[in-house]
């Protein structure tokens, strides 16, 4: 019965499968964690997640090591993917050591629970870091109850909630598999991995426990920074594995999804989706933006990325947009969200009002040739923001980007009086006696004491207020401002541009609103006799971050290129791009830098928006 099933496997497994030990009529027989575990380059990782943990060996072995010896045992010699990524005798296993080891390698760069006191944050690292584990676990254990079948020598089948196998077995991948499921199933199987009194202790942390829970059961729309961290850990792994270096691997993963975000958007704008028709369209494209409806493209983007097999697509087709602005594909609105609301006027008179993504043309069409430009009207709604001009083809001068003429709420943390508070221990779970149980809030708080809410005009809140003035801090600024999309870079009216795979900015605009973000610099500038810009472009110009030209000038032209018009920008050339352009691909195809001393005369000095 399985004649034709030995062949393949032992092609497919080629020289590997020596690695796995085998009985003679092909099985493939079961062995012990320890067994498992033995290899040196398992034994390197697990090394590693050790010196990324804050316990000692005993409560080491307890947390961390006891659930990877139970996934070891119920995993065995199962491969991580047919014909993918960790696609071998034993990948299963490998992958899960490799996603373990990437998540708590880039744990120290979040401060979870977000947003909480640093006390509640100190008080619960260690719950999150093993979290973070047992998120990475169950990350492939929905695999092996949809993915594959697995049978013992009398043919009896084995399921993973049986627990871990015990005699000689042969598996086969299911032709009929659902992917979709492998989160949902995930659920069966994670009480083989975690006791009972580890499971007490993560579910007296209500969030992590709600971001654990809904990971388990595949929701990943509602994990948090928790699931942002498995995604890119589970992406870094498979890069690895695909032929990236150890190295560049987490950053490649991210590219790569990028790209397949990109090349699926272009695929669909080609194919499926209609621009700038009459009446009734799937999106208007204007000289500034490209406005996509928001149901239209969630729909049809997702599920073409599900029939290519793309790992981490949301199981709700509206999270879609949010992974969308998390790659900076869409540009979020004011209040940091990626759905605008427009109201379209076609050249006839027709009018409509719409939800719609907004993307950079030169994202999707990078230097080809674009669909004509829509003659209409898109304008942005008043609710978005004071600035909602119209985008016209004909009218760039009065195209506004909402994100950069209002700067979105922040979170204001409010001092809790309770965290002096000493946390009683609970005899039912002695973990909480080691790393400390959750900090207890105000009785007549309903969840965690955070609100939010928007700095007045005439008072900035508390890190504008009392922030040192440097050019130290003008950079931490920029890139923060670029990596949350508050500056938009390669815009037609953009202050930051990548060019040469570096960044451009634009002078004195850059600075000038820099300045009006931060208004108590000007006291200091003004005892100088300066202006604010000037002075802080001063002291970014004694950090020597720039590029000098060989004539000794630190400001550089770059030429722009539009639709109706070519101008000069003038600016500092970085000399690197701070993590902020992640290939050649981003750079802005309309711009270009311009060789010292060939610029026409007739040039504009800069960009003050």
């Amino acid at each position: 019965m399985f004649s034709l099933f030995h062949r393949k496997l032992r092609r497919a497994l080629g020289p590997t499968a020596a690695a796995s030990p085998t009985s003679p009529a092909g099985l493939t027989t079961p062995q012990s964690a320890k067994s498992l575990l033995a290899a040196p380059h398992k034994q390197k990782l697990l090394e590693q997640i050790w010196q990324c943990t804050a316990v000692s060996r005993p409560q080491f072995d307890k947390l961390y090591l006891d659930p990877i010896r139970r996934y070891a045992e119920l995993v065995q010699f199962l491969p991580a993917s047919e014909s993918q990524h960790h696609a071998y005798s034993g990948g299963m296993l490998d992958h899960g050591l490799e996603v373990i080891t990437y998540a708590l390698k880039m744990r120290p760069s979040r401060l979870l629970p977000s947003g909480a006191q640093p006390e509640v944050q100190i008080a619960q690292a260690e719950a999150w870091n093993a979290a973070l584990v047992y998120a990475s676990l169950g990350e492939n254990l929905g695999k092996i109850a949809i993915d594959v079948q697995v049978e013992y020598s009398d043919g009896c089948a084995w399921h993973p909630w049986h627990g871990p196998l015990t005699r000689p077995y042969q598996f086969r991948y299911r032709k009929d598999r659902e992917h979709r499921l492998r989160g949902t199933a995930s659920c069966l199987m994670i009480q083989q991995l975690l006791s009972r009194e580890i499971l007490d202790w993560l579910s007296a942390f209500p969030e992590l426990w709600a971001s654990l829970i809904f990971h388990w059961s595949g929701h990943s729309e509602h994990t948090g920074e928790l699931g942002a961290l498995i995604t890119q850990a589970n992406q870094a792994s498979v890069a690895k594995a695909m032929g990236s270096g150890p190295i560049n691997a987490m950053s490649a993963a991210k590219h790569a999804l990028r790209h397949k975000l990109l090349d699926s958007l272009r695929y669909l704008l080609a194919s499926e989706l209609k621009l700038n028709q009459p009446e009734a369209s799937d999106g208007w494209l204007t000289r500034e933006a490209l406005w996509l409806v928001s149901k239209n493209v969630s729909d049809k983007l997702h599920h073409h990325l599900l029939s290519q097999g793309v790992d981490g697509v949301p199981e709700q087709e509206i999270a879609v947009l949010d992974v969308l602005l998390e790659y900076g594909i869409a540009l979020p609105t004011a209040d940091g969200e990626a759905i605008w609301k427009v109201t379209v006027t076609s050249e006839r008179g027709w009018l409509q009002n719409f939800t719609v993504l907004k993307l950079l043309p030169a994202l999707i069409w990078n230097g080809r040739a674009r669909p004509v430009a829509f003659t209409g009207k898109v304008t942005v709604d008043l609710l978005e923001g004071p600035s909602a001009a119209p985008f016209t083809s004909d009218d760039p001068a009065r195209a506004t980007t909402a994100t950069e003429t209002n700067k979105p709420a922040t979170i204001t943390i409010q001092p809790d009086p309770s965290l002096s508070d000493t946390v009683s221990p609970d005899s039912l779970d002695p973990l909480r006696n080691q790393f400390g149980a959750p900090s207890k809030w105000p009785e007549d708080s309903e969840s965690a004491p955070i609100t939010e809410c928007a700095p007045s005009a005439e008072e900035p809140s508390v890190p504008d207020k009392y922030a040192k003035p440097s050019g130290e801090h003008f950079m931490e600024w920029l890139i923060e401002g670029v990596r949350t999309q508050e500056i938009i870079m390669n815009d037609d009216q953009a202050l930051v541009h990548s060019v040469e795979d570096t960044l451009f900015l634009v002078t004195p605009g850059i600075f000038q609103r820099y300045a009006k973000a931060f208004p108590h610099f000007a006291c200091i500038s003004k005892r100088q006799g300066q202006s604010d810009w000037e002075w802080v472009q001063r002291r970014f110009g004694k950090m020597k971050l720039h590029r000098i030209q060989a004539n000794g000038r630190c400001i550089w032209t770059c030429e722009l290129s539009g639709a109706r018009r070519t101008r000069f920008l003038h600016g500092y050339f970085l000399k690197k791009h701070y993590g902020l352009i992640s290939d050649s691909s981003s750079n802005n195809p309309n711009l270009k830098l311009v060789t010292p001393g060939s610029e026409k005369p007739h040039t504009t000095l800069g960009n003050t928006r």
